[in-house]
């Protein structure tokens, strides 16, 4: 069965090399190219790292989350920004689970799903991940506002 739900956002300039991105639903979140070494805030390679991340931690907690609550759920996910004939891209991606539950029953049973709960968000569920893993094509367009 395949699901077709369109998903958009927003990017906008806010000033040279700012912008913010906003969902559909209002939510909002700012990033931009990197400015010196107090700069904290996200570049677009680093919110696709967060996406890969985000999307497979979240399959992950609801797999394991209804049978104890971590005391530790960190996702780390590593890449080489590369430049070659191929152009500017992300290779040697990397995911990695720090999940720690607490002493007990429901915790045995999470403990004992993470492994599978983890690979099956890899190899199904992960819309982000799957999307990098399979390729699609990207195409562009330029509007004359």
């Amino acid at each position: 069965m395949s699901e077709h739900s369109k998903r958009s956002v927003v990017v906008e300039r806010t000033s040279s090399g700012q912008f913010v991105a906003t969902n559909t639903r209002g939510g909002s979140i700012s990033f931009g190219t990197a400015d010196g070494d107090q700069d904290t805030g996200f570049t677009p390679v680093e919110l696709f790292l967060a996406a890969i991340g985000g999307c497979t931690a979240v399959d992950v907690d609801i797999a394991t989350g209804r049978h104890a609550e971590p005391t530790r759920f960190s996702v780390t996910v590593a890449g080489d920004k590369v430049s070659d004939d191929l152009g500017n891209r992300v290779t040697n991606l990397e995911v990695a689970f720090t999940v720690t539950f607490p002493d007990g029953e429901g915790a045995e049973r999470a403990r004992a799903i993470l492994p599978r709960a983890v690979r099956t968000s890899h190899d199904r569920l992960c819309t982000v991940s799957r999307t990098v893993e399979v390729g699609t094509p990207v195409t562009t367009t330029v509007t004359d506002a």
